[in-house]
């Protein structure tokens, strides 16, 4: 006691350690109904055992590597790990892998190959197993557990770490409520079982083992994870030791603690430093078998190293309130330790003992706190620099309206006559002196600023030269405007009402970007669009066709005179109608001759048959964040009960999906969309997902991979059938026919494609986007004779609200990992990341498609059509993005930043790269574009 020890280590606490991680284990899958049913021994250990139960509070993102980071290091990870994630690169953080290698302990490991990624050359003996492909439930476990009985009678190591993939990959497939969740959950109990007693029947009187039992994250209602619902981030925490007493009396519920506190609990337990950057506190009831003398050891050092992280990171640390309560108790921790000293053995020690001991887990969970919301540091220089190229681009977009609207469809932006202005130069010899200056006096590090001095120096002559071409835009705007326009009224009164909403929606849901509500409900702005949209065209369609029907010949004239003058006066207006002296330009002269009969009254339904479609598949998939839980009629459609109403469904759906597509395919592809669509329900009913009438008995589940690459043949074929078409009216012919035809026979291979990948459940919502393009093409577009950028428009509108019919969010749970491995034996990256993102933004992409088709197919069109749509649809991706990001930024302190925030901002950039795909094909297919470079 004379000699200061509080600069050394305390001993171990137990001998050998297990931690066994089951991969998307739920609280409710051990502490609920499901875990008395299918895990009996853990339930018994939890209720009677020697054990400790908690409930481990998971920070999103919840996916596997930032959660491996988390209990291995104390820390909360960053964002970018759910990219990372797919390749994690090695962790140079201090953790616990490192510090017990370091003490000399010998690590085994088996699992999910992820912890060979992040700790390589750290454990003595491993075999990582893939964690990506998720249609394998049951080899990716055997694989560990065969090693398991040659592991348990070896004494050469002091930390075993098993990772179970089985049950997160049956969630990813089949949802929590699966049939197959019950037996791997038993599979599980016998292995925990094994172990259990293995360490129990090798323990010595001296040191005790211990077996912890945990989940990285949970799984939500539709069996994905990457949110922050309960489900998902509520995960059971169980600690099982000889060392801990018997648990006596009623059952209590599971207290709550932080994943992050597992780093600091371990490193006690084995005797090992705690983190440097562990954010977490010590899980008090693990030691609390220990004297009081020890229990305050432990809590000083776990603060101790607490105070020094908030020393590191806050100037101001000395009136951090969870310091001064360190200091405080720390104080306390002394007078306790002189009573002590003295001899002291009375009740009066063991009270002040307990109420030190209170003081410092206060300060403890203060501390923690304070650290948890310190932990984003901001790149703030490269953040910004990011974000003036982004918006100087839209403002360039903006300024060039006019022009690529204008009937030669010219957008064009010439950034080397910037080179030679002085004001370029002066701008980069000004960018380049804050350059300088951030990056010397930067105390932190900078992404912008590692670069090496070439590519800074390419940045700022990039920013310089946009922002010359920005200012050269705006003059050349004002030369042009001095001159008085001709006919001042048409102008006025060239805003239709769709316009106005136009504008109206797309600033509207701008302006919504701001508010975390507005982005976790965000299919509520679209869906309310889509439906104010067909009220208005329904509005248009009356007006077409009675109101303009008895209009006198003086009104035809006016239109045509209108017209006329638009074309001479106004560059703005995107006049991709053949020329106005035509006399079937105007609205009015159109009508009367075009809908006739019966057709007459389709065109007048067809908005409402709209509306109600859209209302069907809202009731298919809640999505969102305040009513998801809420039940839908896919939840039903997927309960193993309704498996004939499924497949009856998916059949007819099959069938529909055929008979809107078939109808301009050649005959070729006809009989390669009927065999594909064959090939998928045959790959539904293979993997269980549907069965065929003639099958009673439950049939032998495969992973259907030759039923899929069958449908792949189909698919390629498909568009290459369609491609060679492309390829022949480019350059052998410059037949529109063949060219339209091999445009529709392209978008029918990716209907395929996105049929294969979609869950049976949601083919209904491939029907519902065909009949509504056939509808819209057929009874809305053509009568009412829309411009280029106003199809454009509504095309981006229905494309976004089908991104959420299909059950998607703004948050990664809903992300489909599953269609990723559709057809592939292992994991390969590149076609995986191609599936599952193409499953994704089908909805998007194929009312993108299907606006190529239109505008390329309508021969009354000015040339100049697509290109127009292609400008008009870059700039509705681009507006929101951009502002996005500035909200972003300024946001980046909010309390839902990383829930809500950066999974919205991951989920536009992907958007973005896909738009840019997008609008790449756009401009291959442009006919005026390669006649004009001829």
């Amino acid at each position: 006691g004379m000699v200061s020890n509080w600069t050394k280590i305390p001993p171990p606490l137990f001998k050998k350690v297990v931690i066994v991680l089951i991969d998307a284990l739920r609280d409710d899958f051990v502490f609920g109904s499901k875990g008395k049913q299918f895990m009996p021994y853990t339930t018994q250990v939890v209720e009677k055992g020697t054990s400790y139960s908690f409930i481990a509070e998971a920070k999103p993102p919840t996916v596997t590597m930032p959660r491996i980071k988390a209990l291995m290091t104390g820390s909360i990870p960053g964002f970018i790990d759910v990219i990372v994630n797919l390749n994690s690169p090695a962790l140079l953080d201090d953790n616990l892998i490192w510090q017990a290698k370091t003490a000399g302990k010998r690590i085994i490991f088996y699992g999910d190959d992820t912890w060979v990624k992040l700790f390589p050359k750290h454990f003595v003996e491993y075999d990582g197993t893939t964690s990506f492909f998720v249609s394998d439930f049951t080899e990716v476990d055997d694989n560990v557990t065969r090693h398991l009985d040659r592991v348990l009678k070896r004494e050469d190591w002091d930390l075993l770490i098993l990772h179970y993939l089985g049950l997160d990959h049956i969630g990813h497939m089949t949802g929590p409520n699966s049939p197959l969740v019950g037996p791997k959950l038993r599979e599980m109990d016998n292995i925990l079982k094994k172990i259990h007693i293995s360490l129990l029947s090798k323990e010595e009187a001296s040191l005790p083992n211990l077996l912890v039992v945990c989940g990285d994250h949970g799984m939500s209602e539709t069996g994905s994870h990457g949110g922050s619902s309960d489900g998902e981030v509520h995960t059971p925490l169980l600690f099982i030791s000889s060392a801990f007493e018997k648990r006596s009396g009623p059952l209590t519920q599971p207290g709550f603690v932080q994943q992050t506190d597992l780093a600091s609990t371990l490193a006690v337990g084995l005797g090992l430093p705690i983190s440097r950057n562990s954010v977490g506190n010590l899980i008090l009831p693990v030691v609390g078998g220990k004297t009081m003398r020890e229990q305050l050891r432990f809590v000083h050092l776990n603060g101790f190293q607490l105070s020094r992280l908030l020393q590191e990171n806050t100037p101001a640390y000395e009136k951090d309130l969870g310091y001064e309560h360190f200091k405080i108790a720390e104080k306390s921790h002394g007078n306790w330790i002189k009573l002590y000293l003295e001899g002291n053995n009375s009740e009066i020690l063991l009270n002040l003992g307990k109420k030190v001991l209170k003081q410092y887990l206060e300060a403890l969970k203060t501390l923690s706190s304070s650290l948890s919301k310190q932990v984003a540091q901001y790149d703030v220089y490269s953040m910004m620099v990011g974000t003036v190229i982004i918006m100087e681009v839209l403002l360039l977009l903006l300024l060039s309206l006019p022009k690529a609207l204008s009937s030669q469809a010219e957008f064009e932006v010439s950034l080397s006559p910037q080179l030679f202005s002085l004001l370029f130069y002066l701008m980069c010899l000004m960018l380049c002196a804050v350059h300088v200056i951030v990056c010397t006096s930067a105390e932190s590090s900078c992404y912008f600023c590692s670069m090496s001095w070439l590519t800074a120096v390419g940045v700022m002559m990039l920013i310089s030269a946009l922002m010359c071409s920005i200012l050269s835009a705006i003059a050349k705007i004002f030369e042009n405007s001095r001159p008085p326009v001709k006919n001042p009224v048409v102008s006025s009164s060239s805003w239709s009402e769709i316009d106005v909403l136009i504008l109206a929606g797309t600033i509207g849901h701008v302006l919504s970007l701001g508010a975390s509500s507005f982005i976790e409900e965000e299919h509520q702005t679209w869906y309310f669009l889509i439906n104010t949209l067909c009220l208005v065209l329904c509005q248009e369609l009356c007006r077409n066709n009675f109101l303009l029907k008895e209009c006198d010949p003086q009104h035809s004239t006016t239109v045509k005179q209108n017209f006329d003058s638009i074309g001479e006066a106004s560059e703005c207006k995107n006049i991709d109608i053949p020329a106005a002296r035509n006399s079937k330009v105007g609205k009015a002269t159109s009508s009367t001759e075009f809908i006739k009969g019966s057709d007459k009254w389709i065109s007048l339904a067809s908005p409402w048959i709209i509306l109600i479609c859209c209302r069907l598949l809202r009731s298919l998939n809640q999505t969102g964040v305040q009513w998801a839980h809420r039940p839908d009629f896919g939840h039903w459609l997927t309960s193993s009960e309704q498996k004939s109403e499924l497949s009856f469904l998916a059949a007819v759906s099959l069938l529909m999906i055929f008979f809107l597509v078939q109808r301009r395919c050649s005959l070729v592809s006809k009989i390669a969309m009927v065999l594909g669509l064959l090939g998928v329900y045959s790959y539904r009913a293979a993997i269980g997902n549907v069965i065929f009438p003639w099958q009673h008995a439950s049939k032998d589940i495969s992973k259907g991979i030759t039923e899929a690459r069958f449908v792949y043949v189909f698919v390629l074929g498909i568009v290459f059938t369609g491609t060679k078409d492309l390829l022949k009216s480019q350059v052998i012919s410059a037949d529109s026919s063949v060219k339209s035809t091999g445009l529709w026979e392209v978008y029918s291979g990716l209907v395929l494609l996105a049929a294969l990948l979609f869950r049976p459940h949601n083919l209904p919502v491939l029907v519902f986007c065909l009949l509504i393009q056939t509808m819209m093409t057929k009874y809305i577009w053509r009568p009412l004779k829309f411009d280029a950028a106003q199809i454009t428009i509504m095309h981006y509108w229905f494309g976004q609200a089908f991104f959420y019919f299909q059950g998607n969010s703004n948050g990664i749970a809903t992300v489909d990992v599953s269609a990723g491995f559709v057809g592939l034996e292992s994991y390969v990256e590149i076609p995986a990341i191609f599936l599952t993102a193409f499953a994704t933004y089908a909805g998007p992409l194929l009312w993108a498609i299907h606006l190529l088709c239109y505008l390329s197919s309508e021969v009354n069109r000015n040339s100049a059509a697509v290109g127009h749509g292609c400008f008009c649809y870059a700039l509705m991706r681009s507006i929101p993005v951009a502002i996005y990001i500035v909200l972003v930024t300024g946001l980046r302190y909010h309390l839902f930043i990383w829930s809500v925030f950066s999974p919205k901002l991951l989920y536009e950039g992907v958007h973005v790269f896909i738009t840019a795909a997008i609008c790449l094909f756009f401009t291959a297919m442009d006919q005026n574009h390669s006649h004009k470079l001829q």
